[in-house]
């Protein structure tokens, strides 16, 4: 950061997940932020230059004046498993993806980074074909500064066990250097740092990643 250039407020969606708690704690670390907006379900500690609205997903409001960001990162996400359903599911990791990039860009945001999944595609199945969707949606709101990052399976220690995340796990560290790069798994935090640099950084246009970039 330049003694010219401001620090900036950044919105952070996905705040308790796996990569969006690296994200809050790198964020909140970076001298670039001046403030981090992390709504969620269920407060989160209280911490400096953490503005915390907790939040009911499922009626936005579109109104509330912490939409109010210059920079978004969505580390948004679940699986069918947790959702309960291939509608519960579309309904977070398309549908409000879309809709809180909506309302954030509406209320002045120009820089977005996007978490998205390798592989996501119009043509995969209904989880990448859901990926893809909410990739698209978000592409149709203008943004100046776009990045979606499409990581392979995400290291990470999570709340919930995932068994096909820890299965994947497991075999790329027996076979280790043998799996592809590109198939290999990402650290949380290696995500999280390319998702908030990319955010801060705001290079103009249309940005993909691609997991073996990472």
């Amino acid at each position: 950061m330049t003694a010219t250039t401001q620090p900036l407020r950044l919105l952070l969606l996905g705040a308790t997940g796996a990569v969006g708690r690296e994200v809050l704690a790198l964020a909140l670390a970076d001298p670039r932020v001046a403030r981090v907006t992390a709504p969620t379900r269920r407060p989160l500690p209280v911490q400096n230059r953490l503005l915390n609205p907790v939040t009911d997903f499922a009626q936005l409001d579109a109104a509330a004046p912490w939409w109010q960001a210059d920079a978004v990162v969505c580390a948004l996400g679940t699986t069918i498993k947790l959702a309960g359903s291939q509608t519960a599911f579309a309904a977070v990791d398309r549908d409000l993806v879309i809709a809180t990039a909506r309302l954030a860009r509406q209320a002045g945001a120009t820089r977005l980074a996007l978490n998205s999944s390798l592989g996501a595609s119009n043509q995969g199945n209904f989880y990448l074909r859901t990926k893809a969707q909410a990739e698209d949606g978000v592409r149709a709101l203008g943004y100046p500064s776009l990045t979606i990052v499409r990581p392979s399976l995400i290291a990470a220690e999570r709340a919930a066990v995932r068994p096909g995340e820890v299965a994947g796990l497991w075999v790329a560290r027996v076979l280790g250097s043998l799996v592809p790069r590109r198939y290999r798994p990402v650290a949380a935090a290696r995500i999280a740092r390319v998702l908030l640099d990319a955010a801060l950084q705001g290079e103009p246009g249309d940005h993909l990643m691609e997991s073996e970039q990472l």
